[in-house]
């Protein structure tokens, strides 16, 4: 990580995943990049309202509050705008007062390549092949897709993580795709006692949890949650793993193939991560979604 971040949790969020710029976007696509650059000029004193990821990003930039020293999470902007139309983002982010000092503006090129660069964990954007480019440069990534769910307030801050090919590696999913379901079952009860490689998002979650270590247990104000479609006995090679990475789990879900949107919504999760469309539009009526386009099930031959 880059000198000066220490221990922080980093996250990198693009400019459409942070504001709601539909409108200008529409006119990018229809007219061009000319007419884009212009139309954000000439908008640059109107405040763009909160996007996707608005909510979490306020929360997260909260926690700094709750912790006495130097803060412990650091939001970077990375925007493929250029800094001439990039400054109505920034007008919007001093309006909202989001404690947001960094940034790439990137002239129309991908961001990707300043997420490593600026030790992010995490990595959050509308632009899929963005998110693709972040994960296949060890990065956990996701493509936030566009919900009709409202800011839930408060200040604690839940996670929800699909297990295969998001926390854990897609080894097993791949004999799940290619055997069925009963070979997949024998091969987790035979490798029970044998921990699982990790996924894209194995990092971020240390990092969280090293966050959270900050806190009283009882005080924390992060909650983490594993939303799985295994259930029993595939169960105890998950919590097996996680018991050999000394990572707490706060919850966890295995449903057994039951859809996961209703238990989301109960559980009251800020944001969840799969790497399956199918899990993904079960999430996105009740919960903010990211798609992580990883692994077996985001294979051409899968869809």
């Amino acid at each position: 990580m880059p000198v000066g971040f220490g221990d922080k949790l980093v996250i990198a969020i693009s400019s459409r995943a942070l504001f709601n710029l539909d409108d200008s976007h529409k006119i990018f696509e229809e007219q061009g990049l000319d007419s884009y650059s212009q139309y954000q000029v000439d908008h640059e004193d109107e405040i763009l309202a909160p996007g996707e990821a608005f909510p979490l990003v306020k929360k997260l930039l909260r926690i700094n509050e709750k912790l006495s020293g130097e803060p412990k999470v650091e939001v970077i902007l990375l925007s493929r705008n250029s800094a001439d139309t990039g400054l109505r983002v920034f007008n919007s982010i001093e309006h909202h007062q989001l404690n947001i000092t960094r940034a790439a503006f990137c002239g129309g090129e991908s961001p990707y390549r300043y997420v490593a660069a600026f030790g992010c964990h995490l990595f959050l954007s509308t632009h899929a092949e963005d998110v693709r480019n972040a994960l296949e440069n060890g990065v956990a990534a996701a493509t936030l897709m566009s919900s009709c769910t409202e800011d839930k307030g408060g200040d604690e801050l839940r996670f929800a993580f699909d297990g295969d090919a998001v926390l854990f590696s897609d080894e097993s999913e791949r004999i799940f795709k290619q055997n069925g379901l009963e070979a997949f079952t024998e091969n987790e009860k035979a490798e029970a006692k044998k921990p699982m490689s990790g996924g894209p998002f194995k990092h971020f979650l240390q990092a969280l949890h090293g966050l959270q270590s900050k806190f009283p247990a009882k005080s924390c104000p992060i909650r983490t949650a594993l939303v799985t479609a295994r259930s029993a006995p595939a169960h105890e090679r998950v919590v097996r793993t996680l018991r050999a990475w000394d990572i707490r789990i706060d919850e966890s879900l295995f449903l057994g193939g039951l859809s996961k949107g209703e238990f989301l919504k109960s559980y009251g999760a800020d944001v969840f991560f799969d790497d399956q469309h199918r899990h993904c539009e079960s999430a996105v009526p009740h919960v903010a979604t990211g798609h992580v386009p990883h692994g077996v099930a985001n294979e051409p031959s899968s869809f």
